[in-house]
């Protein structure tokens, strides 16, 4: 076997050994330092705060479907507009991350970590997505609560990598002290929809 045969042979190993599963950090915070399930008390109705780029993106209403129907398991009630107790600001993001392979509890950015080379070529460039949730008092624009989701993969595409952000993200509603979280989900064979596998508190 060849110098370069052995050396794909090796990185498509460890690619398959290597952060093994779906996973996601979550960073959760209330916004006047309260305990963070204090800070989301109150009536279960939100309305969709949107700038003005997001008006005018055609991608940006599947993301908002996907969020009504993940906070819809909640009890959560979208007023369309109208008067409600939070509203809900909505941010993601998709940008190249370092190329490499990480172990299986690596979180980003240190997931990933590494430069361009030979996995680079074999497995494509990788992405950080990222999905920040912020819930405001409605009628005193106090923030309450800020949930955000980090998510590495292969594919430039932001939408790809929503349904598993916000899945994440609400995961739990809301999350728990300490702040940060990794998530780990699955994918349903029969739907695509992922699943909510683990949660576990990092220590940072």
């Amino acid at each position: 076997m060849t110098k370069i045969a052995h050396l794909c042979a090796a990185l498509a190993a460890a690619s398959l050994s290597a952060c093994t599963g779906l996973g996601a950090d979550v960073h959760a915070v209330s916004g006047n330092g309260a305990d963070h399930a204090v800070a989301m008390q109150g009536e279960q109705t939100y309305s969709l705060a949107r700038t003005q780029p997001q008006d005018d993106s055609a991608d940006h209403p599947q993301a908002e479907k996907l969020l009504r129907d993940e906070l819809s398991k909640d009890g959560f009630v979208d007023t369309a507009g109208k008067p409600a107790h939070y509203l809900l600001s909505i941010a993601y993001s998709t940008r190249p991350a370092s190329i490499g392979i990480g172990g299986e509890e690596c979180a980003p950015p240190d997931c990933g970590a590494g430069s361009d080379g030979p996995a680079a070529l074999l497995f494509g460039r990788e992405y950080q997505h990222a999905l920040t949730l912020r819930f405001f008092d409605y009628a005193s624009g106090t923030e309450r609560y800020k949930v955000s989701a980090v998510f590495l993969d292969r594919h430039a595409d932001p939408l790809r990598a929503l349904p598993l952000l916000v899945k994440a993200a609400l995961a739990k509603l809301p999350f728990d002290a300490p702040a940060d979280w990794r998530v780990k989900l699955s994918i349903d064979k029969a739907s695509g929809a992922p699943n909510v596998e683990s949660m576990k508190p990092l220590q940072r």
